[in-house]
């Protein structure tokens, strides 16, 4: 870590220098005065923003961040674990399957029974209308408290009510033979369907999807895993190529520097024209442009990591540099393409969403061929009445009739007669209803059988895909390792050549100009050399990301509404 942060700063002083020497002096004093003064301004406006994200977040560690350029060494194993604790595309998958929780809890509650209640106060006066009314103004006061329980059976979608009902009436009625009057009944009905929604209905249906649209959020949630991870390990590599893409760049600058200082030697003891060091000192020019390129590549791929590894802008690895520790290794793995492609057609998250949303369709077309049955209801009630209250005593018959006493009694009367069920009355019927003609339902019913065709040639072509999509990268695999074979051989040669031609050089008997191309060719075979390792490394990366999940989520299933629409 030491070694790289020294050449970093090697390589930002000498960019520096050359910026210095090109730029106008009091150009670079103002340029340096605004630069001061842009920094100062954006660092009182970080810690302001990190003071008032403390307060706001007092759930958040808090763990003070690094100074900026602190060094973190990271190991490909380190990444992958933070990733997975860290990473913010993971947290939003992680609460799908939540939201589907409550949506389950939602349709359950379809089935909790529910309670109801009624308290009234009623008056009623009665104009004198004949000579039954029961006297001149006849004026009755009605009080009702009434109870009831229904709920929805989760099986064969029948439901069941049970009514509870009072009420006390008071009456100036000289012909009523209670006074107050007390009635008390219940009723208990239950209402079962024979054809439509006997096996299954919109509650039951919503039910079972839902499940299964959970299934599908937990695979989505499994196949997001292993994308990232995925592209953690393949951003690591791109860092580290980086990364050594800077440390050739700078080997090839130092070749350069020194045949500058060569020739310039050669010049000096007169055995060299000064046009060789002109050409020298513009191809190391060329080099310091290079170096930049690759310092500003390695910065680029850095964010990258991060982008993956950190939970905000105030994680302390934002503001770190990040040096990758571990390095590839070149270790041909052997490969198993019939054993791949059948992980991939039993495990892929695709293929397991694919047939996960093929069950969810068969249970719509279950719903909707349902609801093409006729609408045939058993209902079936039993319930009693009960009646108390003062009971008047009469002599006579008719209108003519005297009162002559009474019998006290009260509601205690009206619940003795209901529970002995003096008073039954049951109710037992059929209910039939049918469309005559087409009905919505059928058409809706044929497109779904249609649209399950087409989803079953989907999930074949997914097949398809996936056989294809694991072979191409074993493919990649294998042109992979041959080609870093290719290049390894071709780095050795151009170290050779160069050792060569620099010996040749040193006795003159070759020129400037070979030497330099010798140099280059050198840095481009070791650049091609490291591209191709990591090229393998990345093939195998996506040889076992294949086996699990898709690049990127892309068309699927036809999804069957149960309304027709897809």
């Amino acid at each position: 870590m030491t070694k790289l942060a020294t050449r970093t700063r090697f390589g930002a002083l000498l960019l520096t220098g050359a910026l210095l020497l090109i730029a106008h002096p009091a150009a670079a004093q103002g340029d340096a005065a605004d630069r001061a003064r842009l920094d100062e301004i954006a660092r009182i406006a970080a810690q302001q923003f990190v003071a008032a994200r403390a307060d706001a977040d007092q759930t958040r560690p808090t763990v003070a961040p690094p100074p900026p350029g602190t060094m973190v060494d990271l190991t490909l194993q380190e990444a992958t674990a933070r990733a997975l604790e860290r990473n913010l595309e993971l947290a939003v998958e992680r609460l799908n399957p939540q939201t589907f929780d409550l949506n389950i809890a939602r349709i359950r509650a379809a089935y909790r029974p529910t309670a109801t209640s009624t308290f009234g106060q009623r008056s009623r006066v009665q104009p004198p209308t004949s000579t039954l009314n029961g006297g001149t103004v006849v004026g009755n006061e009605f009080t009702t408290y009434n109870a009831g329980i229904s709920q929805a059976l989760p099986w064969f979608g029948g439901s069941t009510t049970l009514q509870f009902n009072n009420q006390k009436q008071v009456s100036s009625n000289l012909f009523a033979n209670y006074n107050p009057l007390f009635n008390s009944s219940f009723n208990f009905t239950y209402t079962q369907p024979m054809l439509r929604g006997f096996l299954i209905d919109n509650n039951r249906q919503q039910l079972r999807v839902t499940a299964i649209s959970r299934d599908i959020s937990e695979i989505q949630l499994r196949g997001t895993i292993a994308t990232t991870l995925a592209n953690v390990r393949n951003t690591y590599w791109e860092l580290l190529y980086a990364l050594q893409a800077v440390e050739v760049a700078r080997g090839s600058l130092a070749l350069a520097d020194k045949l500058v200082e060569d020739n310039r030697t050669r010049v000096e003891i007169g055995t060299m024209a000064p046009l060789d060091v002109v050409q020298a000192e513009a191809e190391a020019a060329t080099r310091r442009q290079a170096v930049a390129q690759a310092e500003a590549t390695w910065r680029t791929s850095e964010l990258a990591l991060k982008r993956l590894l950190v939970n905000g802008t105030d994680d302390p690895l934002w503001r770190a540099s990040i040096n990758p520790v571990d390095r590839p290794v070149f270790a041909p793995e052997p490969l198993d393409v019939e054993a791949a492609v059948r992980r991939a057609l039993e495990n892929r998250a695709d293929l397991e969403q694919a047939r996960r949303q093929i069950q969810s369709n068969d249970i719509t077309m279950r719903l909707m061929r349902n609801q093409t049955l006729p609408n045939l209801d058993l209902t079936a009630s039993y319930g009693a009445e009960g009646l108390g209250g003062t009971q008047y005593r009469r002599q006579g018959s008719g209108v003519t009739s005297i009162i002559v006493g009474t019998l006290p009694g009260g509601y205690g009367d009206a619940l003795r007669t209901l529970t002995g069920r003096n008073y039954p009355n049951w109710n037992l019927q059929l209910n039939l209803s049918y469309p005559i003609g087409a009905s919505a339902a059928e058409a809706n019913y044929a497109r779904a059988r249609v649209q399950l065709n087409q989803s079953a040639a989907q999930l074949r072509a997914l097949e398809l895909q996936v056989a294809t999509e694991v072979t191409n990268a074993a493919l990649q695999v294998d042109n992979g390792l041959r080609r870093y074979e290719a290049a390894s051989a071709a780095r050795q040669l151009a170290q050779t050549r160069l050792e060569a031609e620099q010996s040749r050089f040193d006795v003159g008997l070759s020129t400037n100009f070979f030497v330099v191309q010798a140099q280059r060719d050198l840095a481009t075979a070791q650049n091609s050399e490291l591209r191709a390792l990591l090229d393998y490394r990345r093939a195998l990366v996506d040889f076992q990301r294949v086996q699990e999940a898709p690049a990127s989520r892309g068309g699927g299933i036809t999804t069957i509404n149960a309304g027709g629409g897809n």
